[in-house]
């Protein structure tokens, strides 16, 4: 059975993700096994949350060069948790505005 804190590695905090708080949307970095119910139950016991939506994006690795090197980025997986209209919001994003 996955711990909580192995299904959420990590929030993303950048421009894009910033801009959908408004609407209750939070970004994370998940493992890349997880399913949805997986990372929905874990945003629920880690935040005390309720989660209408989990969408998911496999982020590719993509060729980066330094210098003569020639190498890849990591492949990792995104999640964008919806939080349903009468839910809280995160503490630890609301900090971030």
């Amino acid at each position: 059975m996955k711990m909580v804190q192995d299904i959420i590695i990590k929030p993303i905090i950048t421009e894009a993700s910033m801009d959908k708080l408004a609407e209750k949307k939070y970004t994370f970095k998940v493992a890349s096994d997880a399913t949805k119910p997986e990372i929905a139950k874990a945003v629920e016991e880690l935040f005390g949350v309720k989660v209408a939506c989990v969408n998911t994006v496999s982020m590719k690795k993509k060729p980066k060069r330094l210098g003569v090197h020639f190498g890849y980025t990591s492949e990792w997986k995104k999640a964008i948790v919806t939080l349903t209209s009468d839910s809280k919001t995160i503490e630890f994003f609301d900090g971030l505005n």
